[in-house]
């Protein structure tokens, strides 16, 4: 493979999470974007991939985030009516999509999740899991 940007990077993991949820292994509410292209006022469920940093080393090395984004579900604590992470949604559309990476082989690279946490997301009502996936580009 000739020098991998960090834009491949994202066209590779978006190719992947596309066909993902094209073919119905994943299900979503949503889209699967690229960091920026997310609609701004979307509650919907959708997959945002982003890279962090791609080497110039032979080989190289990067990190890359696919952050899979789920409403809050609305629950009485006391008799409050508060907002909660959805960790049934959060967990059956992340652990389908771990699956389904971990299926795939892409020519002259290797990528593995590195890190996988749940973050809440204040201003949209939402809680997102971040998966971090590690290159290793030949």
């Amino acid at each position: 493979m000739k020098y991998c940007s960090s834009i491949d990077t994202d066209d590779i993991l978006y190719k992947l999470v596309q066909e993902a949820v094209t073919s119905g292994k994943i299900k979503i509410s949503g889209g699967v974007y690229v960091q920026g292209e997310r609609p701004d006022d979307s509650e919907a469920e959708d997959i945002v991939i982003n890279t962090i940093a791609v080497t110039h080393e032979k080989p190289q090395t990067g990190t890359s985030n696919v952050n899979i984004f789920v409403s809050d579900k609305k629950v009485k604590i006391r008799g409050r009516e508060q907002r909660k992470a959805d960790r049934e949604r959060l967990r059956t559309i992340g652990d389908a999509l771990v699956a389904y990476l971990d299926e795939q082989n892409v020519a002259d690279l290797e990528y593995w999740i590195e890190n996988d946490t749940t973050i809440k997301e204040i201003e949209v009502k939402q809680h997102y899991r971040n998966l971090r996936i590690s290159w290793n580009i030949h």
